[in-house]
Order: structure tokens, then sequence, then C-alpha cells
């Protein structure tokens, strides 16, 4: 049982509901509209309407239970986008077991590790990583596969474990249990640099807090239709995109994974009003013709109206949020001005402090650490899964949740990010954020995108180096981009800001939503 450190007598927002109550009420007031599209590459969409949808998670929460699930196990759901992902979450927690869900590019030792760490007692996977989740789970009851590829049928059948449709029995018989909004709901792995990743607890109200409130944020109605391609295994697609389009009624479309080519017949189809990115896939997309009849009104991404991206003509609000705060602690303005790069203001749901290494606040023009007070199990994350001392030391005395970013503040309230508090570089003594430097470097022409991460240096102990990806690719690269890049760099930055060296590549390791994985660069550093 998760305990909300509220004082005795306090009134949540979710008193008497749980997720399950959500599903249920959309299926009753809204049961013939459309809640998942889902949209594969290869074959026709297929809707789901909220009836149909509740329909098929009763009769898996059922199957579940037949097949020995109960109230708090953990289930380990390695799925990419794709229907199957969301029925496996929802029964899940119906059901009350807690759905874990992992980054499918996890390797073998990754995965190994969340099944062993969280304790889980089955897996839910597709062809493509059946043998990777049987090898390397070993403490699994059973495991089951669904029958595509995100979409894509595979080579050839998995010979590991059961069909994911054999788990269904009859809705008629889906669990019922006592309604706790404190009850644990899903977990979710953060991405660890130095150390293990942590499991992220969530409980039932933070679900829903994350549906409401990432709804009013969003101004998301139910006419809307949430184009969604992150992935779901992340609190962005699932809870920006997924549970908010679920609370206030609206239509979620599911794609297997961002595709360019994709994004605008697809969004043309289904009449898309809103899609939650990130710069990754908007640079991709203005490399492709932007349909004057489309029906976007928002997008939602990393900054607020990012000039690079004008030429799309759709207003963009900034956010910045983690998996430990469900929602965007800071938020662009949906009906007012926001000042261009900057990530917004502070969330009225959460206190946000800006202080800088002693404690003393930031002031207007200065970068400082960013930390966030909210009720943990509510507007928090409930704690990090069987670590009481990681949950401990990620407050302050004062109840904030000590984020690891920096930002800058702006008047008016706005704030800039800064950095991951890793991410910043100590060259000679000066402080140095890598997103300076990539910001100069990513609107010159010819560059697809930029990561900035430091080598170590005998006499100043870091200095910047900048990987880059040129538009057309290494072997097609025009022969003054390396010049061209270090003339920006030394227009725009101090001269203890420019890299010191430039990697040409034609790609970069990722990790979570096409995030650059700048641990994997820095091992390359260290290894040249």
């Amino acid at each position: 049982m998760i305990h909300s450190r509220q004082a005795p007598g306090v009134i949540s927002p979710f008193d008497g509901l749980d997720v399950p109550w959500l599903l249920r009420m959309r299926a009753e007031v809204r049961r013939d509209h459309p809640f998942l599209i889902w949209a594969p590459f290869d074959a026709p969409a297929r809707k789901w309407s909220y009836g149909e949808f509740h329909e098929r998670v009763g009769a898996l929460a059922a199957g579940l239970a037949r097949r020995g699930i109960k109230q708090g196990d953990y289930v380990l759901i390695h799925l990419d986008n794709c229907i199957e992902a969301m029925l496996a979450w929802f029964a899940c927690v119906e059901l009350g077991a807690i759905a874990v869900t992992t980054n499918t590019r996890s390797a073998a030792a990754e995965i190994e590790y969340f099944a062993g760490h969280c304790g889980a007692v089955a897996a839910i996977t597709q062809p493509a990583y059946a043998e990777l989740v049987a090898a390397n789970c070993k403490g699994l009851r059973w495991m089951a596969v669904i029958s595509h590829d995100a979409g894509a049928a595979p080579a050839q059948a998995p010979q590991r474990g059961d069909s994911f449709e054999s788990l269904f029995a009859d809705s008629a018989d889906r669990p019922r249990r006592a309604t706790d909004p404190l009850a644990p709901c899903s977990v979710q792995y953060t991405s660890g640099t130095t150390s293990r990743p942590k499991a992220v607890l969530w409980t039932h109200a933070n679900a829903l807090w994350g549906a409401k409130i990432n709804a009013a944020h969003e101004d998301l109605h139910q006419d809307d239709v949430h184009q969604t391609y992150l992935p779901l295994f992340h609190t962005n697609a699932l809870a920006y995109s997924m549970l908010a389009s679920l609370w206030v009624g609206a239509t979620c479309i599911v794609q297997p994974r961002f595709s360019a080519s994709r994004f605008w017949p697809v969004a043309l189809e289904h009449g898309a009003t809103w899609t939650s990115t990130i710069p990754f896939c908007m640079k991709a997309l203005l490399e492709h013709e932007i349909p004057e009849n489309h029906r976007f009104r928002l997008w939602g991404t990393a900054i607020n109206e990012p000039p690079p991206f004008a030429a799309f003509g759709i207003k963009m609000i900034g956010w910045w949020g983690m998996t430990e705060t469900i929602t965007h602690g800071i938020v662009g303005e949906v009906d007012q001005p926001n000042i261009p790069m900057s990530i917004g203001r502070a969330a009225p749901e959460y206190a946000i402090r800006i202080t800088d290494d002693d404690g003393a606040p930031t002031k207007v023009g200065d970068t400082g650490n960013l930390s966030i007070k909210g009720v943990p199990g509510l507007s928090l994350f409930a704690e990090y899964l069987h670590n009481e001392r990681a949950t401990r030391e990620s407050f302050d005395e004062h109840g904030f949740f000590l984020t690891g970013d920096r930002v800058e503040l702006l008047g008016n309230g706005f704030i800039k990010f800064g950095d991951r508090a890793k991410d910043m570089l100590k060259v000679g003594g000066e402080n140095v954020a890598a997103s300076e430097i990539e910001q100069v470097i990513a609107v010159i022409p010819g560059v697809r995108e930029a990561a900035v991460v430091a080598k170590k240096h005998p006499m100043l102990d870091e200095v910047p180096v900048v990987f880059i990806i040129p538009q057309d690719g290494v072997a097609r690269m025009p022969a003054e981009l390396h010049d061209n890049v270090m003339a920006a760099c030394k227009s725009a930055l101090a001269d203890f800001k420019v890299p010191r060296e430039i990697r040409f590549v034609d790609d970069m390791p990722r990790s979570t939503l096409e995030k650059v994985a700048k641990a994997e660069l820095r091992k390359m550093l260290e290894g040249a």
C-alpha cells in the first residue's frame, strides 16, 4: 500500500476513483466514439470505440486472472506501440496488477535487471523480442507473444511463449476489487547514466492526475484527435497523449513509431488536431510538404514557438516534465504569447524553485538548480520501487523533489531550459551548458542534429566536443560545413564554449524518445 504524505482528513481530487473507473465511465457516456485508432504502416487503420475497448480490456483482465495474475503482481509489458500494449496496460491495472512498461531498445542485461528488480511474474511481448525476454527474464511463470511486430507480420512465428489471443476470457468475468486511488498502478524505468535505472512507481491517483492535468494544460476537448507516435512505454505518450485523451473523451491515434513520410497522410485521414512532438521529429517533417488543409491547432514540444519550426504555422507550447512529475511542472501558455525558446511558466499545480548551489534564489538572467514540490502519490510519483534510499535522497528537507535539471530564469516568470546537471561541462572553471552550444549549431544549414559532450582535458578539466549528423549524410556533406560550424560558434559563443573538436557521423546512439544517449558518446571519446 502506498501512503500519501498528506495530513489526516485531506480530501484527494480522486477519492473513490481509479483508472478502471475512468475507462468504464467513458465507455458508458461515449460508447460509440472512437477512443483509439491503430494506424499501422502497411495495413488499413482500425478504430476501437470506447465501448469496444472497455469490453476487450475486461476480457483480458478476466483471462489474466484465470492465468493466475493477482492483485499486487508485476507484469512486464515489453511492446512497441500497438493496441495490444494498451489492452495489456489497462487489463493489468483493472485487475490490480502493476503494469511494468519497458523500453524496447533495452539490451539483454537491462531486461534481466527490470524483470528481476520488480519481480515480474509474467511478460507480454512481440515476436521480435520474444527470445530476448524468454532468455533473460528468469522468474516468469509464463510469457505471451502478440502476433505481429508493430503492425508488420513476423518473418516466422515465434517459438517461445503463448499466443496473446489465448489470454482472453469472458468480459462478464472481469475481476472486481475495492477502489483505492493510492494503490500501485504502473512502473516505468528511468534511463540511468551512472547508476542502475530507477523504477518510478505510479499510483492510480498519479495516472488520473496525469490524465486530468495534462488535458487541462493542453486545452484538450472531446472533439480533439491526438496523433501519437512517441513510445507508449514512456510518460509522454502514455500520459500526455493517451490518458489525457481518455480523460476528456477524445480520440487518440496510435502509430507504431514516428515516420516523417506517414505523418501527414495519417493526420489528414483522421483529422488530427493535436500532437506531442520533439525537435528530432519536427526537423524531419520540414523536409516534407506541409499540407494546407490539416486541422492541427496546437503542438506540444520541448520549447515555446521555436523559430526554426515557424514554417508549420502551428502554435507550439513548450513544457518540462519528468516521469516522476506525471505531467508538466512548467508549461507554455495556450491562450497567450510565450517567449520563444522558453519552456513556459511554473504550472499552477506545483511549487517550482530555482536556486544556486548554496540554496539562494536565482536572479533573473541567471541559471540555477530546478526543484519541484507536489504531493507524492498524487502529483508526484509515489516512490522508487524497492529503493527507499533513492526515494528519500531525491527530496530535500523542505519536501522539494531534486530534478537534476538546471534552468535559466527569464522575465515575467518564464523559464528556459539549461541542461541536465550531468550535461553541464566544467571548462577551466567555467560552467558551460551543452544545450547552449547545441542551439547555435542546430540552426546552421546542413546540420540535421548536434550533440555536445565533455572530453577530458589535462589542463582545463573538460572541453566541449560536438557530434554532428549532416543533413544529407557524411558522404554527401558539404566540404565547408566544418568551417561554417566553427565560424558560427566563434561568433555566438564565448571562446571557452567553442567546441574543440567536431565529429561528423551518420547516426548517434539513442535512448528513450529518440534522445541522444550522451553516455555512449562520452564512451566513444574515452576510447579514442
